[in-house]
């Protein structure tokens, strides 16, 4: 049964950084979204900023920046035929590996969790072709030790109006929960930016950062994205 993401959302005072991946109703739109959530000062000090090849994170204000480490990075990149979205520099490894001729998988192999414990942040990663059809991975750790790191992939076809979402953490807490079982069945729309402004209406107005959203023509490969970062909003 696909969930309203909406509602998830709204049910959800931290979910983390989340992937959203599927086709609209109409067959039309490949759909991607990423966001972002923050509880620190560093963390929310973030937005969002177009790329040659997809955006990145970057400081809001510089000056106030403490730590860059894994929460500056490229969340989105478009490699050949196929778009990459991730929360971390995983995003970047990827890449490299698509390029070289090798696959998702492989690239993942090299890489595991964030070493933040307690919560050892999950990675998530997904992998969109031109047709919708998409997978989605998360690298997280086994245990509370973060000695182990359990690797899991899901595949999907392109299924108009079915998109698969998953996220860092199952909610808020100490120290955060992981994200676990099977990426959620959500349903999706055909309009860009009723899409965009729903998912960002939902998203715990004091936790949220930022959020991309984009949707590629299956027929021909131009795309439309929108960006929303909260910083900017409040500068309004």
């Amino acid at each position: 049964m696909r969930n309203d993401i909406g509602e998830l959302l709204k049910g959800n005072s931290y979910p983390g950084r989340g992937i959203v991946m599927g086709v609209s109703p109409d067959g039309k739109w490949a759909v991607a979204a990423y966001f972002i959530m923050g509880r620190s000062t560093n963390s929310r000090n973030r937005v969002f900023e177009n790329t040659e090849d997809g955006i990145r994170t970057k400081a809001y204000d510089e000056s106030a920046m403490t730590d860059p480490s894994l929460i500056i990075y490229n969340p989105v990149r478009k490699v050949g035929d196929e778009l990459v979205v991730t929360n971390g520099d995983q995003t970047d490894t990827i890449c490299s590996f698509l390029d070289e001729g090798a696959s998702f998988e492989a690239a993942l192999r090299t890489r595991t969790f964030e070493p933040d414990g307690p919560n050892w942040t999950p990675r998530i990663s997904g992998i969109q072709e031109p047709d919708g059809s998409f997978k989605l991975s998360i690298l997280k750790s086994a245990d509370q030790s973060g000695k182990y790191c359990v690797r899991e992939t899901f595949e999907y076809p392109p299924i108009p109006g079915s998109g698969r979402f998953i996220h860092t953490y199952i909610g808020d807490g100490e120290p955060l929960p992981s994200f676990a079982g099977e990426p959620e069945e959500v349903g999706l729309g055909n309009d860009i930016d009723a899409f965009g402004n729903m998912l960002w209406e939902n998203l715990d107005k004091d936790n949220k950062v930022s959020l991309y959203v984009r949707y590629t023509k299956v027929s021909s490969g131009e795309f439309e994205s929108r960006i929303y970062n909260k910083n900017q909003e409040d500068e309004e």
